[in-house]
Order: C-alpha cells, then structure tokens, then sequence
C-alpha cells in the first residue's frame, strides 16, 4: 500500500461529496449500525458519570490534586494488564469480551450510585472505584478498538472509525452538560444510576449481532511470548511506531487538560457543577463536528497533512487557553480544542488500523490503546499538581509549551509525515 501522495494527479480525480451517505456510509453495515445504537447510549451515561464523579471528588475535598488522584488510578491498571489484553483480544472472541467488559461496568456504576444516594461515599471509595473501572478498560479498549475491523468491510473501515469517534464526542457532547444539569438538580447519585442503566443498551445489541467467525491462528505460546512477537512484528513497523509516540504524548500533556475543568470553572470562572458540564460540552462539539468532517471526506484526506497541523494546533490552542479567564472564550477555545484532539486521535486509530495485519490486530491495538491510557493518569497527576501548587492557568500553559516542543520535535525529525494518505 502506497501511503504517501502520489505526484500525478489519479489519485484526487474526484471532488469531495459532502453527502449524509457518505458520512454514515458504515451504518449500511446492520452489525455496526447495532454497535453505533448500543455504543452512543451507553456512552452519553459514561460521560454523565465521568463529569458528575470529576466535580463529586472535588466537592468532597475542595482539592484539585484529588482530580489528579482519580485520573492516575483509572490510569494504572494501564501498565498492569493492558498490554496482556491485547493478547486476550487476539486469543478469544471480541464480543464476549466486550460482553464481559460492558456487565462489570454496569455493576460498578451501581455500587457507585448506593454509596452515593446512602451517603456512605468516601473520596477513598471513588478513588478505589476508578481503580477497578481501569481494571476493567486495560481488556475493554484493545477488544474494542480491534472489533470495529469485523463489523464492517475494509473499505469503509475508515468511515466507521470516524463515526465511532463521532457517537463517542457526540455523547461527550451532550453528557456532561446533562450531568451538570442533573447534579444540580438531583445530585451525583442519579448520574450515576442513569449511567448504569445505559449499558443495558449496548449489552442486548452485542447479544444481537451475528457475525462471521475469525480464524485465529491459535498457537500453544505463553501470552508473554505471543506479545513479544507483537513487540516485534511493531519494531519493523517504523512508521505505527511514530503513530504510538504522537498519540502517548498527545495523552499525557494534551487530553490531560480535562482533569483539571472542575478547578477551572470554580476558580477561575466562578461557577459550579454546570460550569463544569458545559465546559467538557464545549469540547465535546468540537470533537463532533471534526469527526464528521473526517468521516464525510475520508476517502479524499491526505491524513497526514491534517495530523500534522493539529499536532501544532492543539499546543497552541491550549496556551491560548491558559490566558483567558472568561467562560465565552473559554467555551470557544475548547471547541476548538475538541477538534484538534479528535482530529489526532481519530486518524492516529484509522492509519493504525489500516496498516495492521490481522494475526496481530489485537496486540497491536493493545499497545495503541496502551500509548492513548497508559500516559493519561501520569498526565493527570501532573497537571492536577500542577493546579494545586501553581493555579490552573499555569498548569495548562505549562503542558501547552511541552506539547509543542514534543509536537516540534516529531515534524522536524519525521518530515515525511505531512505527505500520508
């Protein structure tokens, strides 16, 4: 496969069509288009639980570095298991496992929501519950990003990738601001429930999909040994290993920004539960509105050029972010950091899944996922400290000037990279 832009002019003969058949065109699959209304209710519940638990903790002990706490005991489980359920995702059926995955979720959204509406919550609870969900995501997220590939043909797998993200900001989008509304109104608890309810929805549609078996080449190997031979097939893989780098450092210094949004929009916006909602709002429709530019003009992108600006972007935007202390350009940058952080993440997933081979799709994506979480929890421990000691403002600055050295760095040294399909 010829991934840099050819001189002559064959491979743009056509003009983008912005039509509603080409930006949905995976939904003709009825397997995905089962996924994609399972997907978006359970997510708009993850994302109502995410922003309620956020502003919860920081309610509970007024301390920004607890923001911290939280995102790093999501993240550890990481470095723990994460890499050994890629090994998983290629060993058993990915269904199931999401299966599994999604009923375990369901429960700890439950335990959450009694503790809560009983008043027994401690921040140690919430902290210990972030742990476990982590557990539980380090088998989720290499089955999940691997089981896009079987639910639709290779053609418009990367349509689906771009609609996955798309239903993903979409229920970030909206979630939180309900959350915020809903917090306000009724409290933590009933975000929680709401969000425990909605996995049903995505558990009866994976029950329902019929798919075509995967022949896996099932080999009598240890899993430290079936993912040292991932390990290895990736050293030959030059240019996913650049993806791995670009997508670890855009986690940790970039998406670490949304830890620290309940400090922000109490202390430098002056405001409350709300605040925080419509603040991960703002970014979530920026992510939506890029996702569907990708997703309407996949076939046309020269992905690499749009990665590259986003990665200078995305730096930029975010110490921009750090001047302002009004809620209007507080919103509107984050828009627009939603977009650059989608934009990054999406196509750093679709050319990873198109350049993978099947035999280590699950190990791949697993070290892909690895790069997204693994970084995340280091990136909120720094940032929420970061806030505690020096102010949030100083705290975004700060990651926005190392973004943009890292981002710096990788064009100076990967020139190549504007010019991939």
């Amino acid at each position: 496969m010829n991934l840099f832009k050819k001189e002559n002019s064959e491979t743009f003969d056509l003009k983008p069509k912005f039509t509603i058949k080409n930006t949905f065109a995976a939904l003709k699959y009825p397997n995905y288009k089962l996924w994609f209304q399972g997907q978006i209710v359970s997510l708009f519940g993850s994302w109502m639980q995410t922003t309620a638990q956020a502003f919860f903790i920081y309610e509970l002990t007024h301390s920004p570095a607890f923001l911290g706490y939280v995102g790093f005991a999501s993240g550890i489980p990481t470095w723990l298991f994460m890499l050994y359920g890629g090994v998983i995702a290629d060993r058993f059926p990915r269904k199931n496992i999401i299966i599994v995955t999604q009923i375990l979720m369901m429960i700890f959204a439950f335990i959450l929501a009694f503790l809560t509406f009983s008043k027994l919550i401690q921040p140690w609870h919430i902290i210990l519950l972030a742990f476990l969900l982590g557990v539980i995501n380090a088998f989720d997220a290499p089955a999940r990003q691997a089981f896009v590939n079987e639910l639709v043909e290779k053609d418009a797998l990367i349509n689906a990738i771009a609609l996955n993200s798309t239903m993903f900001h979409t229920a970030a989008a909206i979630g939180p601001a309900v959350a915020g509304i809903v917090y306000a109104i009724l409290g933590p608890a009933w975000c929680f429930t709401i969000n425990g309810i909605s996995f049903i929805a995505v558990i009866y549609n994976l029950l329902r999909m019929k798919l075509n078996a995967i022949n896996k080449k099932l080999e009598n190997k240890s899993a430290p040994k079936e993912f040292l031979d991932g390990i290895k097939y990736l050293r030959t893989q030059k240019l996913l290993l650049l993806i791995m780098l670009i997508v670890a450092f855009t986690s940790m210094f970039g998406i670490s920004i949304v830890t620290i949004f309940p400090d922000w929009a109490v202390k430098i916006l002056h405001g409350n539960a709300a605040t925080n909602g419509f603040l991960q709002t703002a970014r979530g429709i920026g992510a939506v509105l890029c996702a569907l530019m990708i997703a309407s003009t996949s076939k046309y992108l020269i992905r690499g050029k749009v990665l590259s600006f986003s990665m200078i972007s995305l730096p930029i935007l975010m110490i921009l972010f750090s001047f302002n202390r009004t809620f209007v350009i507080s919103s509107t940058l984050l828009i627009l950091i939603g977009a650059a952080i989608l934009a990054i993440n999406n196509l750093s997933n679709g050319l990873t899944q198109t350049l993978v081979t099947e035999e280590f799709r699950g190990r791949i994506m697993g070290i892909y996922s690895f790069s997204f979480f693994a970084l995340m929890p280091i990136g909120s421990l720094l940032i929420g400290t970061l806030a505690e000691h020096f102010g949030a403002h100083l705290a975004v600055m700060i990651n926005g000037v190392i973004l943009l050295i890292l981002s710096g760095i990788v064009l100076y040294n990967y020139p190549k990279l504007i010019d991939i399909e």
